[in-house]
């Protein structure tokens, strides 16, 4: 199965009265066609800012991205002028932001905005757009489409204004999908309807789906492979079953520990203490120095390179490598 999109050593910078903040420091993953990759870690850590580049939505100023490619079907986008990236978003590439409450316009009629991606990049009649929006809301679960369409935002609730910019994502058949925590301001039950619904849909329409989250229960049941970040940087990436049970970094393994599991009958959540590096002055070393109980001295002094633990399953961590106690004994105290 080939790649759709390659991101390699990706570096994302904002400019601040109070210094420069690295966001993203040498990201790299790649997606294959018709695979769900879920970007998981704490807020701040920079997925959202690592999907927006994707996207090419970093505002500069105060954002740039310092360095890096974005491959999307082995075109850079990083070469690509702004007028081409306005033919790409919501064609090729579709993302769906994290409110839905804000993602649409309240003074427009939920057909209209549907339909106004398809008229604009494609081109189409009046009715073949109505028919494709209908169609587009059947799709995602909406009862009665031709009688909703003219209806507001106001009229829908939450998890069916979710469902409508979903299909307002889809509705131009892309085929990547970025979706940013699509579940975050939405109940469990609706929450778990939502999930199954990008099941549904990743079966009917093929298209591949990055889907971030701060949340790893959120996607135990889509997801394929799991990247998870901490201070602008992937520490582990692998397989779904890779990282819910052989997890290797203590910080993977401290966010599980952190989620509830309805198979464990009374055990209590441990909260990971302490909290992120300033990523004003990023630490050297690993960034999870400070927060691991774990931490050797090598761990503050050097950043540790990739181990491949599997062909698929990776991580950073000097618990992992075979060098730590050689480099161990050759720092400073101090």
């Amino acid at each position: 199965m080939t790649n759709i999109l390659e991101v390699e050593d990706l570096h994302v910078t904002f400019s601040t009265y109070g210094g420069t903040v690295k966001a993203v420091r040498g990201v790299t993953f790649s997606l294959k066609q018709g695979e769900t990759l879920a970007i998981v870690g704490e807020s701040g850590c920079g997925k959202s800012v690592t999907s927006n580049a994707i996207m090419r939505l970093i505002p500069n100023p105060p954002g740039k991205i310092d360095k890096g490619s974005i491959r999307f079907k082995g075109k850079d986008l990083m070469h690509e002028t702004e007028k081409k990236m306005r033919s790409i978003r919501g064609v090729d590439i579709s993302m769906i932001f994290q409110d839905p409450m804000t993602a649409l316009n309240p003074t427009l009629t939920i057909g209209s905005q549907l339909m106004e991606g398809l008229r604009e990049h494609h081109k189409v009649s009046p009715d073949k757009a109505k028919r494709k929006a209908i169609e587009m809301m059947e799709l995602v679960g909406i009862s009665n489409p031709a009688e909703r369409l003219k209806q507001y935002p106001h009229q829908f609730s939450g998890g069916m204004r979710q469902r409508i910019v979903i299909a307002m994502a889809l509705i131009c058949e892309p085929e990547l999908l970025i979706a940013d925590e699509p579940t975050t301001a939405l109940d469990v039950t609706i929450q778990a309807q939502i999930l199954e619904l990008f099941e549904k849909i990743q079966k009917v329409t093929g298209v591949s789906i990055i889907l971030i989250t701060h949340d790893l229960g959120v996607v135990a049941n889509i997801a394929d492979r799991i990247a998870v970040m901490y201070a602008g940087k992937i520490i582990e990436m692998g397989e779904k079953r890779d990282i819910f049970y052989r997890p290797q970094h203590p910080y993977t393994k401290g966010l599980l520990k952190s989620v509830p599991r309805l198979d464990l009958d009374g055990e209590k959540l441990t909260p990971i203490d302490g909290t992120p590096p300033d990523l004003f002055s990023p630490p050297k070393g690993c960034s999870f120095y400070a927060r691991c109980p774990f931490a050797m001295k090598v761990c503050n002094k050097v950043y540790p390179v990739q181990t491949n633990i599997t062909d698929s399953h990776h991580v950073a961590c000097w618990l992992q490598d075979e060098r730590a106690k050689q480099l161990q004994a050759t720092l400073p105290i101090k």
